[in-house]
């Protein structure tokens, strides 16, 4: 896979309540990723970027939410996440910048 790709694969980690939950009980970490960013892109760009080893990636788009601006309808974009899922014994630090 092309490196320049994958350093553009992920957008953001995804820091929510949820997403700690899901941290602490199923050792998954949440990430906003490209609308088109397919299962082994996001798999290869979390071991490029952090140096951890995957074990299982899964995604979901999220729906933009409707909006009302005024009298008029509208609606917010939506976005896909990907709960990605490391080996035992791996860690990722987002305070230090990196894997532990």
């Amino acid at each position: 896979m092309n490196q320049e790709r994958l350093m553009q694969v992920l957008l953001a980690p995804q820091i929510s309540e949820k997403a700690t939950f899901i941290a602490d009980k199923y050792q998954q970490i949440i990430f906003r990723v490209v609308p088109d960013a397919t299962k082994p892109e996001i798999k290869s760009a979390v071991e490029l970027l952090f140096k951890v080893t995957v074990d299982s990636v899964k995604i979901a788009n999220v729906k933009g939410k409707k909006k009302r601006f005024g009298r008029m309808m509208g609606h917010r974009k939506g976005w896909k996440k990907a709960y990605v899922c490391l080996k035992a014994g791996q860690e990722i630090n987002f305070v230090d910048g990196g894997a532990v």
